[in-house]
């Protein structure tokens, strides 16, 4: 097909996420056919970065071998089979990797098949625990305001971003927010709306959810140190249990496998996805402590089975695709060779901060949110609705970039495969990007134009 085919059949029929649709009919949108390492090429045959892997979930780049040929032999034998009554290889061997990288305490794996879902098993999981504990009156969830945790009515329920959720409040269940700790630079204070609600709420609360070190979708805001695990003495001290959102910061993204890992924490439940399957297939996954689970175990008469599940649970597929994308991280040492770009990804994020339309650059491993303001001197925003941040990030795909702003927060979060070139490459084009959006006077040149100079 053509592009001008595709667009046209685009326009008619489809209906984007989190898209003004009426903006998008009047927009050139690009199609994208192939893609290979850190880059991906449209109808025209244009290359672009993939500065966001392609919404956080590519892990190894595209078209990776090991994982096209782990899908193909599995083809080869059995594309689906329900997990009701039934199992298979891959979901049972996925499940052993996934809890031998876990944080330890961790023992035991749900399948779903996105990051809301595994949130809204979590969240029943914690409900159903305590209620067959004997204990009723835990009806309580705690969540943090800036949270995201998906798009399904319950995630929505402990999800703290009005833009995106303050519509469907009269059809969620009542969550009690806790302000976000990334407004706080003390750990004591980080956490005192959350132990505020615990004191108040005795023996009514039966979870905290919260992602660990850096809220995400909220633009890459940052707590202070020592939080999750703040967190998890409360949860301790009050009975509560702890669920921890690992679907944008596992596999790597943080610099170590799991963000847990850094504050030496084991949540009671935790969820992943995205990076799962290295961002080839659908797989997500609730792990649970075998206390959780344990909860559930009796007779049928005892009516203690969690019903709950979906018809493509475990997908062998995808399970296969999960399974190669484990084996990169350990063949090519992948989490040990993250430090070094980090890095370097954390000075040359300060010099691009040296632009005075640029906030403090927020830095968790290799998820990076670059503020946009007015004037950020005296941290002045720009009007919402100049869309500042889209614009930057258009001007980033004419130079032959793809990434997306949470509103005036640019988004960087590069494949983990990505070379220090190609990292520094990535950075030169967002930096001019900014640069021409804003219209800097600069006293000194940007190092795209440098790059572009040198090769001329």
């Amino acid at each position: 097909m053509t592009s001008e085919e595709i667009f046209n059949l685009d326009r008619q029929y489809l209906w984007h996420p989190f898209t003004q649709m009426q903006d998008w009919a009047s927009t050139n949108p690009i199609a994208i056919v192939s893609g290979d390492g850190v880059r991906v090429r449209d109808s025209e045959g244009r290359e672009y970065f993939d500065a966001n892997s392609s919404l956080w979930v590519t892990v190894h780049g595209h078209c990776r071998r090991e994982i096209d040929e782990a899908i193909a032999a599995q083809l080869g034998k059995i594309a689906h089979s329900t997990m009701l009554g039934l199992t298979h290889e891959p979901a049972a061997r996925l499940a052993q990797k996934l809890v031998e990288i876990a944080p330890k305490g961790l023992s035991r794996v749900f399948y779903s098949d996105s990051g809301s879902t595994a949130v809204e098993i979590a969240i029943k999981m914690a409900y159903q625990t305590w209620q067959h504990r004997g204990h009723k009156n835990k009806t309580k969830c705690i969540a943090l305001a800036e949270g995201y945790h998906g798009d399904t009515l319950g995630s929505v329920s402990v999800g703290g971003i009005g833009l995106f959720h303050g519509i469907f409040r009269p059809l969620l269940f009542t969550a009690e927010f806790a302000p976000s700790p990334s407004r706080f630079q003390s750990v004591d204070d980080a956490v005192s709306g959350i132990e505020e609600i615990l004191k108040g709420n005795p023996g009514e609360v039966f979870a905290v959810i919260m992602e660990p070190l850096v809220q995400a979708a909220g633009g890459m805001l940052i707590a202070p140190e020592g939080t999750l695990s703040r967190v998890r003495d409360l949860c301790n001290r009050y009975d509560a249990l702890l669920i921890v959102d690992e679907v944008a910061t596992g596999f790597g993204r943080t610099g170590t496998m799991f963000a847990c890992e850094q504050e030496s924490v084991c949540p009671d439940l935790m969820t992943v996805a995205k990076g799962l399957t290295g961002g080839y297939l659908p797989l997500a996954a609730t792990l649970a402590t075998e206390e959780v689970y344990s909860a559930f175990l009796g007779n049928s008469a005892d009516l203690k089975t969690f019903y709950h599940g979906h018809s493509y649970t475990g997908n062998p597929l995808a399970c296969a695709a999960a399974l190669a994308n484990l084996q990169i991280f350990a063949d090519d040492n992948v989490i040990p060779g993250l430090a070094p770009k980090i890095d370097f990804v954390r000075q040359r994020m300060s010099e691009i901060s040296q632009n005075p339309h640029v906030g403090p650059v927020r830095q968790c491993g290799l998820m990076i949110g670059i503020p946009l303001y007015k004037n950020a001197d005296t941290a002045e925003e720009y009007d919402w609705t100049a869309r500042m941040g889209a614009l930057v990030c258009d001007r980033a795909r004419a130079l032959g970039l793809i990434t997306r702003p949470l509103l005036d927060v640019v988004i960087f979060v590069p494949p983990l495969s990505s070379t220090r070139d190609e990292l520094a490459a990535m950075m030169d084009i967002i930096e001019q990007a900014i640069v021409d959006i804003t219209q800097l006077d600069y006293d000194h040149e940007s190092r795209y134009a440098q790059r572009v100079k040198s090769a001329l």
